[in-house]
């Protein structure tokens, strides 16, 4: 059996994290628990760890690793940015930028499930 390892670095404050990383670990929950199954049938096992960084590495914040690669490398034309996240400076207690994702004319703060989708099927033809 293959395995396509998942991981997702996200700030955590107390157990907190901002709107944009909560809305990415809703997406990943989503797409992750259809795709096992999927891929299952397909000869490919997926992992899922969740990294939660402090606020020193805040710009790591909202990062998604398909083995060890970052989700902008392995969507065609996508590029990674930060912008000023107005919940991450709520709960580091000063202004704060953690990362977006830019692809098909879109800016994303939370990445959809659509997108994880995206990449693991390419990764792993099995959808």
């Amino acid at each position: 059996m293959k395995t396509l390892e998942i991981e997702w670095k996200h700030l955590d404050m107390e157990g907190k994290t901002c709107s944009r990383c909560s809305s990415t670990g809703k997406a990943l929950q989503e797409a992750i628990g259809k795709l096992m199954e999927e891929c299952k049938s397909m000869g490919w096992k997926i992992k899922f760890k969740e990294t939660k960084l402090t606020s020193k590495n805040t710009s790591e914040s909202n990062l998604i690793l398909f083995n060890g690669k970052p989700i902008e490398e392995l969507l065609p034309a996508a590029r990674a940015s930060e912008s000023h996240c107005e919940s991450c400076s709520e709960l580091t207690g000063k202004s704060t930028s953690c990362r977006i994702i830019e692809f098909g004319g879109n800016t994303y703060g939370g990445i959809p499930a659509s997108l994880i989708r995206q990449v693991v099927c390419q990764i792993t033809q099995c959808c």
